[in-house]
């Protein structure tokens, strides 16, 4: 009893110490920043192609008054206003999320590739600081057939699996779970049914001892749109949708029908994240659980007259996506909103970070837990994003940044695009065209090329990084994922050119 007294003590003591440290360590503005007693769960659900100017909580007028989950999410967590797609397109954002490193340093640039069993991955860090670790929905990261199971050797630390390479049939959705080859079929409308067993995932591991780390993701709601739910497409009429000014007239009736799909889509995830939340408070885990929305690209949808559908380029639309974050007991229910931007890479140092993991030295990307709570912190931060062989669509190899005002992209040509996008959010006015901005064309021009030295990234043409990890592209200029197609990676590859010319 005497000892059970003295524990008490000491972790009162323990405690008071450390929020008296934060407070004084910590003297900028805002809520008032929580101690945690355990390591949080952390959840995180992914979409897929998902653009952040398409929430109620951002203005689309489209969305007003229908998505209360994802608006009240908004209104109560953190909102990161300025996060981006550092390689707007699959596979090349799951291999950056799930390993804090830069396409170039991976070579996980295309959709389709086999991320290597060596890589220093998010799940095996969460489970080496004792953690149970779950993955739900589409994968895209083991490059050995679309369709193929994805055995737990290949599955980067992920122990719970019901997970598939990729698909989206989402009304004929198919998985594998376990040690078994044999195929499943979610039933009925596949988030939803990926959402129930992430729900019971979460009611029967609340109850362990350990923390877990759940990934949910869904495959909407990328194309096809129309196989979203028929009465949430309902809601919306082709003619009735109204259409961001920098849609152009060649493209609005393409955009008008697509968008009624993509709305529709939109409003079934709303749904799932209403009943992930709810069963958090029923759970009674709600104040100590990472929660995170996001997506891993955007979607063009006629806007800079590109045609629905288009991914990979960089602009808004393609590049910056929705990204929510609550945890209760560090930051309370007040709602916070974070201009600085948060790039793809630097999500898993912020989610270790917040966990109180360290970060191992392989990750590049940033911890902005910081710029959270200290509105100066981070202020030059600039996020990177490259095109570094993009497919699908005719477009130039580029890189570029987002600051928290600002994005500057160049071509193998030079300088290409220059926006303000606080006075001009859906970049029509190019800078580049107009004088009087050499200075801030200099500044920003220094920030990318700063940016690039870090990652040892040269900006070379796109047969560079095609030759140097020795991938054999298709003549759609992508890796070839058709049945009997050759299996393409990082590994892989380097290792058949490296066998080749010991021959």
């Amino acid at each position: 009893m005497k000892k059970d007294f003295t524990v008490y003590v000491f972790r009162c003591i323990l405690i008071i110490s450390i929020s008296l440290f934060h407070l004084a360590s910590h003297s900028c503005k805002g809520p008032e920043k929580k101690i945690p007693l355990e390591k949080p769960n952390i959840i995180f659900v992914l979409a897929d192609q998902w653009r952040a100017q398409a929430t109620g909580y951002s203005g689309d007028p489209n969305l007003s008054g229908l998505s209360p989950n994802l608006d009240h999410f908004a209104a109560e967590g953190i909102n990161f206003k300025n996060a981006i797609s550092v390689c707007p397109v699959c596979t090349p954002y799951r291999a950056s999320l799930l390993t804090g490193q830069y396409p170039t340093t991976t070579g996980m640039f295309l959709n389709d590739l086999h991320l290597p069993g060596e890589a220093v991955c998010m799940a095996e860090i969460f489970k080496g600081s004792g953690y149970q670790t779950a993955y739900i929905g589409k994968w895209h990261l083991d490059g050995m057939g679309r369709w193929a199971n994805t055995p737990s050797d290949r599955r980067q630390g992920f122990d719970y699996w019901k997970g598939l390479e990729c698909s989206h049939d989402y009304n004929e959705l198919i998985y594998y779970t376990g040690n078994s080859d044999e195929k499943q079929l979610w039933e009925g409308y596949g988030p939803y049914a990926e959402t129930a067993d992430a729900i019971a995932y979460i009611q029967e591991y609340s109850n362990k001892k350990d923390p877990f780390l759940l990934v949910l993701a869904w495959g909407a709601p990328h194309f096809p749109h129309g196989s979203a739910p028929e009465e949430l497409k309902s809601l919306f009429k082709p003619e009735q949708i109204i259409l961001a000014d920098n849609v152009s007239e060649e493209m609005k009736d393409r955009a008008m029908q697509e968008s009624v799909g993509y709305y529709g889509h939109i409003l079934a995830l709303d749904k799932c994240i209403g009943d992930l939340k709810a069963t958090l408070d029923r759970s009674g885990i709600s104040e100590n659980t990472i929660f995170v929305f996001t997506s891993d690209h955007g979607e063009m949808m006629g806007s800079q007259g590109i045609r629905p559908k288009q991914k990979q380029v960089p602009w808004a639309e393609s590049v910056k996506v929705p990204f929510l974050l609550s945890y209760p007991a560090l930051y309370g229910n007040k709602g916070i909103e974070v201009t600085t931007p948060i790039n793809t890479p630097d999500i898993l140092p912020t989610l270790l970070s917040l966990a109180g993991i360290p970060v191992p030295e392989s990750i590049e990307g940033e911890n902005m837990a910081e710029a959270i709570l200290n509105p100066e912190a981070n202020m030059k931060k600039a996020a990177l994003i490259m095109g570094v062989s993009p497919f699908a669509g005719d477009f130039p190899e580029y890189r570029g940044i987002y600051t928290s005002r600002y994005a500057y992209v160049e071509d193998l040509n030079g300088p290409w695009l220059l926006y303000d996008n606080l006075d001009d959010p859906l970049q029509m006015n190019n800078l580049l065209d107009q004088p009087g901005h050499e200075e801030l064309l200099e500044k920003m021009n220094a920030s990318l090329q700063k940016e690039l030295k870090q990652i040892g990234d040269e900006f070379k043409p796109r047969q560079y990084y095609i030759d140097y990890w020795g991938y054999n592209l298709n003549s759609g200029r992508h890796i070839d994922y058709s049945e009997g197609a050759e299996f393409q990676g990082p590994g892989l590859n380097k290792k058949r050119t490296e066998q080749s010319s010991e021959k």
